[in-house]
C-alpha cells in the first residue's frame, strides 16, 4: 500500500493539543495520533471471500490538573481548543490519582535510532489476492487435504505521533505484511485442521505462498487418526508455536501493573529464583526491524535491553510511569499506549536458546508429549494454575509415534518455569518468541 501518511501535519495536531491544554489550565498534557492503514484479501476454494480496507489517524488528549487525570479522544480534524477545554473540564471533577502523571523529562528519548521498521513496498490488491489463491491451492494439494478454511494475505501500516508538555516531540511508522492459509484434511469425524502464517515487517522477507500452503496442507494430514493418551505424569515438550503461548504468561506474570494490582502469582519474587537457571528472558524495544520495536514507547521514553529474568532469577518488571509509581520504581520505558491509558507491556521478549537441539530434546525421551496446539481459558495468573486442552504427537523411544488429541495437560505455572528447559531453535521473527520448551512432571487427563 502507498505510504501516505502526513505526519508533520499529525505533529502540528498533537503539537497544538498540549499547546492548548496548557492554556485551558492543564498543569500537564500530552497527545498523541495513533496511525493506521490496512488492506486485505481472503479467498475460500479458489474465491475471493472478502477484501478490506481502512485508514485513520485518531488522536487523544490527556491532561494533569494536580493529580488530577482526565483524557478524551477524536478524530485528527477535532478542534483543539474544545476539546482542550473539555479535557481540563473533566480532570476538576474527577478523583484523585497519586500515582498518574508524565514521565521526568530527563527519561524522555533524545536521539531516534533507525530501527528499519518501515518498508514502502506498495503491494497492490491484485497481488494479496494471487498470493492467497497460491497458498490455499499449494495446501489443497497435498495428499490427503480435503477441504479450505481459507487463506489471506495483507499489508498494513502502524505508528504514533506523540507530543507532552515536558518537550517531547517524536514519531515512527512501521510496516507489516502478513500471509496465512488454514485447510482441513480428512472426512466426516475424522476431519483435522492446521494453518501456517508468515508476518514480517519487510514484504520481502515473508515466507512464498507456496511453502506456506505446503506447510499448512502437511500440518493437517500429520493430525489424522489421533489417538487418546493414558492419564498420568508426563513429560511435554511445547512446539514453538505453543511456546510463544508460555512466554506470554511469563511476560504477563512480570508485568507491573498486574504486580502492583497484587494479580500476579510472582508478584513477591523479584531478586529470586522464578525460573530453571536453564532460562533467560531478554527484552529488547530496539531491534532493527523487530516485530515490537519502537524508538520510544507510549510516554516518549527510550527503552533499553534488558534481562528480565537471568538464568532463572527475576531482574526486572515491565513498567510505565504510572506503574513504576505505584511500585516505588522508576519506568523502564514499557509503556504502551492504547488511546489516551498508557499501561506497561513487553516490546520484543524471548526466551534464550538452550544448546540442544529440538530432535535431541525429542530424542531423549523414551515417552512423552510433543504439544503443538492448546485451548480453552484455563490460565490462573492470580494462582499460576494451568490446565489447557491439547493436541500433538506421543513420543515413544525418542520419536514423533501418532498424533494425539482430546487431552488435557495441567500444571502449575509456578512449577513448570522451575523445571523448563529451552532447546536451541529459537525464532526471533515473533514479538513474543521462544524455541521448543521442554517441562517434567505436568499431568496429562485422558483415557
Amino acid at each position: 500500500m502507498p505510504v501516505d501518511i502526513d505526519t508533520e501535519k499529525l505533529t502540528t495536531r498533537v503539537s497544538a493539543l498540549v499547546d492548548a491544554a496548557k492554556r485551558a489550565g492543564a498543569d500537564q498534557a500530552d497527545a498523541v495520533a495513533v496511525i493506521g492503514r490496512s488492506t486485505g484479501v481472503s479467498v475460500r476454494l479458489g474465491k475471493v471471500e472478502n477484501t478490506s480496507s481502512a485508514e485513520g489517524d485518531d488522536v487523544s488528549l490527556r491532561v494533569f490538573v494536580g493529580r488530577r487525570v482526565a483524557s478524551v479522544s477524536a478524530t485528527a480534524a477535532s478542534d483543539p481548543k474544545m476539546l482542550a477545554e473539555r479535557a481540563v473540564a473533566m480532570a476538576k471533577v474527577s478523583p484523585e490519582d497519586p500515582y498518574q502523571g508524565l514521565a521526568d523529562a530527563g527519561d524522555l528519548a533524545k536521539k531516534f535510532p533507525d530501527l528499519d521498521l518501515l518498508d514502502e513496498t506498495v503491494v497492490s490488491a491484485d497481488q494479496l489476492r494471487e498470493a492467497a489463491l497460491e497458498m490455499e491451492e499449494s495446501a489443497l494439494a497435498v495428499k490427503g487435504v480435503t477441504n479450505s478454511s481459507g487463506a489471506g494475505a495483507g499489508a498494513g501500516l502502524g505508528g504514533l505521533v506523540l507530543a507532552t508538555s515536558e518537550g517531547f516531540l517524536g514519531q515512527y511508522v512501521a510496516s507489516r505484511f502478513s500471509r496465512s492459509a488454514s485447510v482441513i484434511a480428512g472426512e466426516g469425524t475424522g476431519m483435522e485442521r492446521d494453518y501456517e502464517y508468515s508476518s514480517r515487517l519487510h514484504f520481502g522477507e515473508l515466507d512464498g505462498p507456496a511453502a506456506i500452503g505446503r506447510k499448512a496442507g502437511e500440518r493437517a494430514v500429520r493430525r489424522l487418526n489421533p489417538r487418546k493418551a493414558k492419564t498420568g505424569p508426563v513429560t511435554v515438550v511445547f512446539d514453538p508455536r505453543v511456546a510463544r503461548g508460555i512466554a506470554g504468561h511469563l511476560s504477563g506474570a512480570i508485568n507491573g501493573a498486574s504486580v502492583a494490582r497484587k494479580t500476579s502469582f510472582l508478584r513477591e519474587m523479584m531478586g529470586k529464583q522464578v525460573a530453571s537457571a536453564n532460562i533467560t528472558v531478554t527484552d529488547d524495544p530496539r531491534v532493527v526491524r523487530g516485530q515490537a520495536s519502537r524508538p520510544f514507547d507510549g510516554e516518549g521514553v527510550a527503552g533499553e535491553r534488558l534481562v528480565m529474568v537471568d538464568q532463572g532469577v527475576l531482574k526486572h518488571w515491565f513498567l510505565s510511569t504510572s506503574a513504576a509509581k505505584e511500585l516505588g520504581l522508576k519506568t523502564n520505558g514499557r509503556g504502551s499506549r492504547s488511546g489516551s491509558s498508557v499501561s506497561p507491556t513487553s516490546t520484543n521478549l524471548a526466551i534464550e536458546p538452550g544448546e540442544q537441539s529440538a530432535e535431541d530434546m525429542i530424542r531423549s525421551l523414551k515417552t512423552g508429549f510433543y504439544v503443538t496446539e492448546v485451548f480453552g481459558q484455563g490460565v490462573n495468573m492470580v494462582t499460576g494454575e494451568y490446565s489447557r486442552g491439547a493436541s500433538g504427537f506421543w513420543i515413544e523411544n525418542g520419536e514423533l509415534s501418532y498424533p494425539v488429541s482430546e487431552v488435557t495437560i495441567a500444571s502449575n505455572l509456578k512449577d513448570m518455569f522451575l523445571s523448563m528447559v529451552p532447546a536451541s531453535d529459537l525464532d526471533r521473527n515473533f514479538g513474543t518468541a521462544a524455541p521448543t520448551l521442554l517441562i517434567e512432571n505436568m499431568t496429562l487427563a485422558g483415557s
